[in-house]
């Protein structure tokens, strides 16, 4: 019998629900969340796999892999497009939505989602952990200056996180209490900030021996964070039909509500990876105020700055940076800095 297959991914467990042909459910039962479980019930029901299909969540990269393995036809769809149509049921159950998700399968309304290589999940492993232990170090330092704030001790606005020890730790060792309390959480403190430097390192080193990331540090703006960033949430650039849909896919273009004679533009979308659209609006900032390279894109950016201001002027040099570096990587083309930008 030739079927399609919906699965509602949890944690834990997997809620199938199989439909036929003309939408008629067969089957609809629960299941452990590991590939093996899921291709043991199949192949032993006999079914004629048309396609497999689930929403991207935590679990969709390791369902994806394991089951193409398989040998099925395995999508991961949109969630936010899945979620749309869902929300026309009148209850909300993991096996309701099974049985939408299968509906929506065999009907072909939905977008499917690349699903990135391991590589892409090394590189976003390495950014994710040197970000959460930068982020651990700054909540200690604000945290030591809020207590300092209790007895009048008020910190300049601006300490570099190198001399940070050097500047607090003294403060603290003249007084007996602040002592008592306040070194455990500078020496925490100070561990973090030496592994933070040790993982910036790591990241140096990756982005200097790959070779998609030294072309793309040829641009201006670009460095080891950035291009690591974007190499690995785009992953191949070949499932871009056009260098211009890129901008779009980090939530660098306006949204827009057009209907009948109403067409109103608003602000960036915001969707996509927002850590790289962090880290291509902060390239666009380098580019524009720190670097001293000429290129017509800077000349570009800064004509914005004067028209449009400088916010809007950065937004628009990091959706065209986008469309660049991935210019360059399809083509395999340092950044040209007479381009026309």
């Amino acid at each position: 019998m030739n079927v399609y297959i919906g699965l509602d991914v949890s944690l834990r467990s997997v809620a199938m629900c199989v439909v036929d042909l003309k939408g008629a459910i067969v089957e609809e039962l629960n299941l452990p969340c590991n590939v093996e479980s899921i291709a043991s019930h199949i192949e032993a029901a006999g079914y004629q796999v048309e396609r497999i299909g689930f929403e991207a969540g935590a679990m969709s990269q390791m369902l994806f892999h394991g089951l193409t393995a398989k040998g099925f036809d395995t999508v991961c769809m949109e969630a936010r497009q899945v979620a749309a149509a869902l929300s026309a049921m009148r209850n909300k159950t993991d096996k309701t939505d099974a049985r939408g998700i299968a509906h929506i399968l065999r009907a072909g309304w939905y977008n499917p989602v690349h699903m990135k290589s391991r590589e892409s999940h090394d590189i976003k492993a390495l950014l994710a952990a040197r970000k959460a232990i930068l982020n651990k170090c700054i909540d200690l330092e604000n945290e030591i200056r809020g207590l300092f704030k209790a007895f009048g001790i008020r910190l300049p606005s601006h300490v570099s996180r190198l001399r940070f020890d050097e500047k607090v730790r003294p403060i603290i060792e003249a007084d007996e209490a602040l002592a008592f309390a306040l070194l455990p959480m500078l020496d925490v403190r100070g561990a973090l900030y030496d592994t933070y430097r040790l993982m910036e390192q790591r990241v140096i080193v990756v982005s200097r021996h790959d070779p998609v990331c030294k072309l793309l540090m040829t641009a201006p703006g670009i460095g080891p964070i950035t291009a690591l960033s974007f190499k690995a949430a785009v992953d191949d650039p070949t499932r871009f039909n056009s260098s211009r849909l890129v901008g779009a896919h980090f939530g660098l273009t306006p949204r827009r509500f057009q209907s009948g004679e109403m067409d109103n533009p608003g602000r960036i979308s915001r969707a996509g990876d927002k850590d790289v659209r962090a880290t291509l609006y902060n390239a666009a900032n380098s580019l524009l105020l720190r670097s001293t390279r000429p290129s017509s894109l800077k000349t570009w950016g800064l004509r914005l700055i004067r028209t449009k201001g400088t916010r809007r002027a950065r937004i628009a040099v990091a959706r065209k940076l986008a469309v660049i570096l991935h210019r360059m990587w399809v083509t395999n083309t340092p950044f040209n800095a007479e381009g026309t930008a």
